[in-house]
């Protein structure tokens, strides 16, 4: 809460240091008499002071209410629920693909380490790492849409099944940037389990090597990772702004492009301080699955308690 607090401060008072009218925002940019602008002025709290201003928001958004937005002239909670959707399933198809690319990847590249199939896949990951998620996006759109015509360009589509279909590039292009982080992870974790003494304990037994691969080594690689991948979900609703926007998949990214550029105060810094507390909550979360899956930790907290 503490943390959330101090966003909510920081993203108020920035995005009032931009040169910009709301008041325009909310009149579209027609002329107004004084008296008019005046009463809006008072309607949105845009005459009194930014730290009351400030004090008025945070109230009514504790309570859940968001305020109304200058442009859509709705209230704010009414937009996110709207096109949240889309985000969401954005997010969760990029994070399935993060896990079914980079977990296959840093196995392979670890038993096959150092070897030409080893730096393929490192080169791979280090371009994917390296490259913005929005330059993903436009790469895949060129080769995809525009040359080989596999997937439409823009927009989602009308039923469950046929959004999935219209979802797959941009979510591919989410997971890459995670693909190559837990990638690099596992294979770099997974040389080090080689190398420990209950592996070549096991391998002195004559246990088969894929049995030390995916019953011990990588069960006790993944404890990590998934601190990692719980992180970089939350990094990846940011970036579903950036591949929403390519795309024009319509959904809070969109919507807050949208704020931005109408100085659309309410739907901004609501929509920001949903994104920080979304990815509190997703942190708060992986640190309650990994001390349930790490029995050391559990093991010093007992420790500690004693």
């Amino acid at each position: 809460m503490p943390i959330l607090l101090t966003v909510s401060v920081l993203i108020f008072f920035l995005i009032r240091l931009t040169p910009s009218d709301p008041i325009g925002s909310i009149t579209s940019g027609r002329r107004i008499s004084d008296e008019t602008r005046a009463s809006l002025m008072t309607q949105y709290h845009l005459d009194k002071s930014l730290p009351r201003q400030y004090f008025i928001w945070i109230s009514n958004a504790i309570k859940g209410n968001l305020g109304d937005s200058f442009r859509h002239r709705q209230p704010v909670g009414a937009l996110l629920a709207a096109r949240l959707p889309a985000t969401i399933q954005l997010v969760l198809m990029g994070a399935i693909f993060a896990v079914l690319l980079a977990v296959p990847a840093g196995i392979v590249s670890a038993v096959k380490r150092y070897t030409a199939v080893d730096r393929i896949i490192s080169a791979f990951m280090i371009f994917c790492v390296s490259s913005p998620v929005f330059l993903n996006a436009i790469l895949l759109m060129l080769i995809f849409v525009f040359k080989l015509r596999w997937f439409p360009a823009f927009g989602t589509g009308r039923s469950f099944t046929e959004n999935l279909y219209y979802l797959c590039l941009p979510a591919f292009a989410l997971s890459l940037n995670m693909v190559a982080l837990i990638g690099r992870m596992i294979r770099d974790r997974m040389i080090g389990e080689f190398k420990s003494n209950y592996a070549l304990a096991l391998s002195a037994k004559g246990t088969p090597f894929r049995r030390i691969v995916m019953t011990h080594c990588l069960k006790n690689t993944l404890i990590p990772v998934i601190t990692v991948g719980g992180v970089q979900t939350g990094a990846m609703v940011v970036g579903a702004v950036l591949v929403e926007n390519v795309f024009a998949l319509g959904g809070i990214g969109a919507l807050l492009i949208e704020g931005i550029q109408a100085s659309d105060y309410p739907v901004v810094q609501s929509i920001m301080l949903f994104l920080v507390a979304l990815f509190l909550v997703l942190n708060l979360i992986v640190d309650m699955v990994y001390f349930i899956i790490d029995p050391r930790i559990r093991a010093s907290g007992n420790t500690g308690r004693t």
